[in-house]
């Protein structure tokens, strides 16, 4: 039960940093506007950091452990060209959600991975992968709000409400990761590696382009402070 409670906080807590992102990305303007430009570009960076930390250190490690080879390397394609394929689609259907598709596109299996640590006792592995989801999600929400925003289809409030609601996936993603994955410990390294390349192609393929602003060069080290509080809090936790 204590697992269960634990599960639900951190989730939880993860999850609320999606419409606290979007609650910051709903302050109209800063002044002066190349303020403005260097502020989003260097939040773009710190989520690229973020997401790098947690490729690097928890989604790979933690999940080449438990798969030879071969197999390690086939889910980790294999996230990096489903999120290809829903990249093409979004395209296609020329949506403005895309970075809320992302967004929602890691949210989910790390939280599945997250409840399966758990299970199989790596508590350490579990608590940060919840902060690194947490410093990922912020900026993320930043950036939907943003991008939902441009949209005339969308209101603020109404964005926010939507966001709050899907932090509530993330309890429900851990729960099923503790209750039915505990057993299958090749299935959570399969998750981990799968949401590894996703992001991964996510990173290289939404997130670092936006980051960089001509003339400008404090955004790039937005994604080195991503990076380094992933470094610190996987140093913390061994």
């Amino acid at each position: 039960m204590l697992d269960i409670m634990v599960i639900l906080g951190l989730t939880l807590m993860a999850g609320m940093a999606m419409p606290l992102g979007a609650l910051i990305g709903s302050k109209e303007h800063i002044h002066p506007d190349w303020l403005e430009n260097e502020f989003r570009h260097s939040v773009v960076a710190f989520g690229g950091g973020a997401l790098l930390s947690a490729v690097a250190l928890v989604l790979v490690p933690d999940g080449a452990t438990s798969l030879d080879t071969m197999s390690a390397a086939l889910y980790f394609c294999g996230g990096g060209l489903a999120f290809m394929v829903l990249d093409v689609l979004l395209f296609r259907m020329n949506t403005p959600a895309s970075q809320l598709a992302a967004m929602l596109s890691d949210f989910i299996p790390e939280s599945l991975a997250l409840g399966a640590a758990l299970a199989l006792g790596s508590t350490s592995s579990a608590l940060l992968l919840a902060g690194l989801m947490a410093l990922q999600n912020i900026p993320e929400g930043f950036n939907a709000y943003r991008e939902l925003g441009e949209s005339a289809y969308y209101r603020g409030r109404t964005v926010i409400i939507l966001f709050v609601l899907m932090a509530l996936l993330g309890p429900v993603a851990g729960i099923s990761g503790y209750i039915w994955l505990a057993d299958s410990p090749m299935l959570v390294a399969g998750i981990m590696l799968f949401a590894a390349g996703g992001i991964l192609y996510s990173v290289f393929q939404d997130i670092a382009p936006q980051a960089v602003l001509e003339k400008h060069w404090a955004p790039p080290m937005g994604a080195v402070l991503g990076f380094v509080l992933g470094m610190v809090g996987h140093m913390l936790t061994r």
